[in-house]
């Protein structure tokens, strides 16, 4: 079967020298992907050019992404190839910089605009803007795919983590949805569109539950 699997972070440019990124090291994909390879599947990694895990990719094809819109255009590229599941495990930005501004002593803002913004200035105000969300393009882009969102909660409690899990499913069209994180607790929720949820105590189960998903 073929399958795509995104892993690792994201970034978002401040200025030529700047970014904003998250903490996601692309260990889960990587693994995902290098089970699904170990089982015969052909597999294409699109993983963070800034991920952190030493683990050597087994994937058939990797990709390094740079920001969200790198990925969206990584991921559209692929449509021809009409892959049989996308896993979607990538921690895409979910901000993204607008308008930057600086503060004279009188108060009043200053729109900058510049490869590298100046530390002398004083105090500089960065604008943050909600980001594309690639995860509600994938059924278009793959319409005959199944699709795997995931879902990582850290406030709240187990049951509303599941209620957000069933949220993503609903306005994304996807066929299932990871949940883990300090909300979830110990372990991994795995989501299937219109049924319950399967809680997975490690990473090797939850692998497994996965293919299951995509045969």
């Amino acid at each position: 079967m073929n399958c795509i699997v995104t892993a690792g972070p994201a970034y978002e440019e401040l200025d030529e020298v700047r970014r904003l990124t998250n903490f996601s090291t692309g260990t889960l994909g990587t693994e995902l992907a290098n089970f699904m390879a170990a089982r015969g599947h052909e597999v294409e990694l699109l993983r963070g050019r800034l991920s952190t895990c030493q683990i050597e990719p087994k994937a058939r094809r990797t990709q390094a992404f740079t920001t969200s819109a790198d990925l969206s255009r990584r991921l559209q590229k692929l449509r021809s190839r009409k892959p049989d599941a996308v896993f979607h495990a990538a921690a895409v930005s979910d901000f993204a910089f607008g308008k930057i501004w600086s503060r004279a002593a009188d108060g009043k803002l200053k729109e900058i605009k510049s490869p590298k913004i100046s530390t002398h200035g004083g105090p500089v105000l960065a604008e943050l803007v909600a980001a594309p969300k690639i995860i509600s393009e994938l059924r278009d882009w793959f319409p005959a795919a199944r699709l795997v969102g995931w879902k990582y909660e850290l406030e709240g409690t187990h049951s509303q983590s599941i209620a957000r899990g069933a949220e993503q499913i609903a306005e994304n069209e996807t066929d299932a949805c990871v949940i883990n994180g300090r909300a979830y607790g110990a372990g991994y929720g795995l989501l299937i569109a219109g049924g319950k949820c399967l809680h997975l105590a490690d990473k090797d189960h939850l692998f497994d539950a996965l293919e299951e998903i995509l045969l």
